[in-house]
């Protein structure tokens, strides 16, 4: 066991999702954001693998003699496929699980010592990894291997990235809650009941953030105005190079934040109410700005009439607003608050262009259900705590609030409509959302997305400033002991 603890500057934070690796060097009084963030994939020459790989989240393995070295990461893999080269794509944990792991040391290398800039022979620094959780014990101790043989690290600890992500915002004496994590193609559930993930209880869907912004690619084809702006008569695109526009558009707008996340069937009233039609119309009238700045003059204009004032607030409930998108002026309607959709009805994807094929059970499961049934598996004493932190993290949660919100609104059937508190204390009888608290000041305007790498930040902080050494491998430890250590050794109890 080790007695010596770390100088917060030089600990190293990893984040490993399905699809992204984020990292940083340092800790300091303020929890800082990550400096590093890339794709969690690989590329290689296709000249030296015997299978395709794809572009995208792929499991496809590469040959057995392709070296750490051979593998293009980062920026070099973006500017070989820019540049049109013959490359074979590989996501390592696309799945939940480690499918490479000569791919996955690819990546850890790349961030260590190309990106964080640091010298393997004067390696000082910690690392604390948070990667997916449910991996095996043999896989736990492979990782740790690779930390200290191929990376010469001074100290090592794991955390099952869902505890990274309940850590960063839970208070007091709250050890119970469910982590849902919506990835780009993949939304994991994972509850937690005293401190630990229930892992026979974590489940996963097939929907993620790709399929949100395909949707709303989708909706765009119905706003004429966007259409026209687009793809004018006299010049238009052809059908590959619209789609590509029109996705690009739909991450345009999550990423300026204009969507909201609307209740259960709201959505589909108030478009039928006001119609697209009606939007496309006045922008084709040329009354678009006179609608997103009714909301404005009904202020200025305290005394206007009243039929002056109906009229403002009927142009104002159109909810139109302008955005620049590729050196064009857009205007878009209320379509783009159906962003969130597909994850409450997977059932919406059928038939979209964009979207990935899926069997016809992952599109019959909604999230609302998985995270149901998620919480059904765990003892029936423990429901009604999880249900007290409900979280939603996520890339898409950087953009959109009330994700949770509307999700709880949404479980309701899990929760008993007329609780009797005194014949019934097991049954859950309300749900309570959690959010990256306010007092983390660097993250309080970045959303709940980054959550894992909070978390992550904390418990290194802690583990590593233990003198006890109890909460993470030191390199005494490793090499005393080997890398079962680790298992009893770090913030992931296995």
């Amino acid at each position: 066991m080790s007695n010596s603890s770390f100088r917060d500057s030089t600990v190293i934070i990893i984040e490993t999702s399905r699809t992204s690796v984020r990292a940083g060097i340092g800790l300091h009084d303020l929890l800082r954001l990550p400096t590093i963030d890339i794709p969690a994939r690989v590329g290689l020459r296709r000249n030296a693998v015997t299978q395709n790989g794809e572009e995208g989240p792929s499991t496809s393995k590469a040959v057995g003699s392709a070296k750490v070295t051979d593998y293009l990461v980062g920026a070099p893999l973006d500017q070989a496929l820019a540049a049109g080269q013959d490359i074979s794509v590989f996501w390592p944990f696309a799945e939940g699980v480690i499918n490479d792991f000569t791919q996955a040391e690819a990546i850890w290398k790349h961030v260590l010592f190309n990106l964080l800039g640091l010298r393997r022979a004067l390696m000082e620094s910690p690392v604390m990894l948070s990667i997916v959780a449910g991996l095996s014990r043999d896989e736990y101790e492979r990782i740790c291997q690779i930390f200290f043989e191929r990376f010469n690290v001074a100290g090592f600890a794991i955390l099952d990235r869902p505890m990274a992500q309940f850590y960063a915002v839970i208070s007091g004496m709250q050890l119970s809650g469910i982590v849902v994590d919506i990835d780009l193609d993949h939304t994991d559930v994972t509850p937690i009941a005293d401190g630990f993930p229930v892992h026979p209880a974590r489940t996963s869907i097939s929907v993620g953030l790709n399929d949100c912004i395909a949707y709303l690619a989708h909706l765009f084809r119905t706003n004429t105005s966007v259409m026209s702006t687009l793809s004018p008569v006299e010049s238009p695109l052809t059908p590959d190079a619209l789609q590509e526009t029109l996705l690009a558009l739909a991450r345009h707008v999550w990423e300026t934040g204009l969507i909201k996340v609307l209740a259960e069937g709201e959505a589909a009233r108030d478009l039928e109410d006001e119609g697209v039609t009606d939007i496309a119309a006045i922008v084709v009238a040329g009354k678009e700005r006179a609608v997103i700045e009714s909301g404005i003059k009904r202020r200025l204009n305290a005394k206007a009439q009243p039929a002056e004032q109906a009229r403002a607030k009927e142009m104002e409930a159109l909810d139109l607003v302008t955005t620049e998108f590729q050196g064009k002026e857009l205007t878009v309607g209320k379509e783009r608050h159906r962003f969130c959709e597909p994850l409450f009805d997977p059932a919406l994807l059928d038939g979209i262009p964009g979207v990935k094929e899926r069997e016809s059970r992952d599109l019959s499961r909604p999230l609302q259900n998985a995270v149901g049934d998620a919480v059904s598996k765990t003892d029936v004493d423990q429901r009604n705590y999880i249900w007290q932190g409900l979280f939603v993290t996520g890339a898409i949660t950087n953009h959109i609030k009330g994700l949770a919100v509307a999700l709880s609104a949404r479980v309701s059937p899990y929760i008993l409509s007329a609780a009797d508190i005194l014949n019934n204390e097991v049954q859950p009888r309300a749900v309570k959302t959690l959010r990256v608290p306010d007092y983390f000041a660097e993250y309080r305007e970045k959303g709940d997305g980054l959550a894992g790498f909070l978390g992550t930040s904390i418990v290194a902080k802690l583990s590593f400033n233990d003198s006890g050494g109890k909460n993470h491998v030191s390199k005494a430890d490793y090499t005393n002991q080997g890398p079962r250590t680790v298992l009893g050794m770090s913030p992931s109890l296995l």
